[in-house]
């Protein structure tokens, strides 16, 4: 854990106002700074920033806290992102994590170890997806350009029980198997994924901590998800996140849809706030990640019985978040249409449109 000290030192030094006016453009008034608040939508300004005592507050919707609490609630960081970001301004060194239990230490280096194995099976996929061209057909057929699936790490996992074999020589390593990308059953091993296009899971940060594989053509399942992992959590992660942060934090709004395909072919039209569950159901981790970043969260699922009941779980876990700031809304699409193929027939416009007016919760 960091020290209290020391997040106290990284206060008295860091100007909140600086920080604070990267992102929310501020003016003097009087012995504060005023702007229009970044956490809700609002004409005249009531969002203000102390730098005698060093934290915002809105009048309008109540947020308020440090330069710390900002990172975290504007940007979506996590607490030791956010203080990591502030101290590098300053030029302070955050104290090493200590783990405080043998466990702790066991889990972490697990997952420090883990986290090369993953890079390395994305890079493979990658090149193998370069040598098919029934994969690349694929793709194409679903309309994806090379830059988009650049963007996204997209890859091909071969028709192989031990294609990893490529990558990995020393294959009996057990990070393999913890990692989730080659299973141990009764004395042989032999890759999850097999004759799958390869959509990488990324963490906030940035690092590979799973794989999301589907089929080319019929089979069951349809997805294939990395199982639960030292680093893998599924009620944790969205797919797609990474990528899509930026977007979400200038439109102040996430659309959540059901399959990978659709966050991409989205993202190429430029609907780039698209995230997608990992073959799980919306939890309250999924929508408190959300509206650290977003005003608001558009559900877009299915129009048949399962969609419906993927939306009504939806709308369970979001009520006790639904703030009137931060509304919950729901988009549901004509029948035998889902994001991916809405957006190309009718295009940006018209399916923006659809989504500025979905139903609210």
């Amino acid at each position: 854990m960091i020290p209290d000290s020391f997040k106290q030192d990284l206060l008295n030094r860091i100007d909140i106002v600086e920080v604070v006016g990267r992102y929310v453009q501020l003016k003097k008034g009087g012995a504060n700074f005023m702007g229009l608040c970044p956490f809700h939508s609002e004409k005249t300004p009531s969002f203000t920033v102390s730098p005698a005592k060093q934290f915002y507050h809105c009048f309008g919707c109540q947020k308020h806290g440090n330069a710390i609490g900002f990172l975290m609630e504007y940007g979506g960081m996590g607490y030791v992102d956010a203080i990591k970001d502030l101290a590098s301004q300053v030029g302070m060194q955050v104290p090493e994590w200590q783990p405080r239990t043998p466990e702790e230490a066991q889990r972490k280096e697990r997952e420090t170890g883990l986290v090369p194995v993953m890079e390395k099976a994305m890079e493979f996929y990658r090149d193998e997806l370069k040598k098919s061209p029934r994969a690349i057909e694929y793709l194409k057929g679903r309309g994806l350009e090379g830059r988009t699936a650049g963007r996204y790490g997209i890859g091909y996992a071969p028709d192989d029980w031990q294609a990893l074999k490529g990558a990995f020589p020393a294959y009996e390593d057990a990070a393999l198997v913890e990692c989730g990308l080659v299973i141990a059953n009764e004395g042989k091993r032999y890759d999850r994924f097999r004759d799958r296009v390869m959509f990488p899971i990324f963490s906030a940060r940035g690092a590979v901590i799973g794989f999301g594989g589907r089929v080319l053509g019929a089979g069951e399942p349809k997805y294939l998800n990395s199982p639960e992992t030292p680093l893998f959590e599924k009620g944790r992660e969205l797919y797609g996140y990474a990528q899509a942060a930026d977007a979400i934090r200038a439109a102040r709004r996430a659309l959540v849809v059901e399959g990978y395909m659709d966050v991409v072919a989205l993202a190429q039209f430029e609907v780039g706030y698209a995230v997608a569950t990992l073959g799980t159901a919306t939890t309250p981790v999924h929508v408190a990640k959300l509206l650290r970043v977003a005003d608001e969260i558009v559900y877009s699922f299915d129009g048949d019985a399962a969609g419906r009941k993927a939306a009504w779980r939806a709308l369970e876990v979001s009520l006790p978040l639904a703030t009137d700031a931060k509304p919950m809304k729901f988009l549901f699409l004509p029948e035998g249409e889902d994001p991916d193929t809405y957006v190309r027939r009718h295009g940006k416009d018209a399916f923006e449109r659809l989504v500025r007016e979905a139903q609210t919760l």
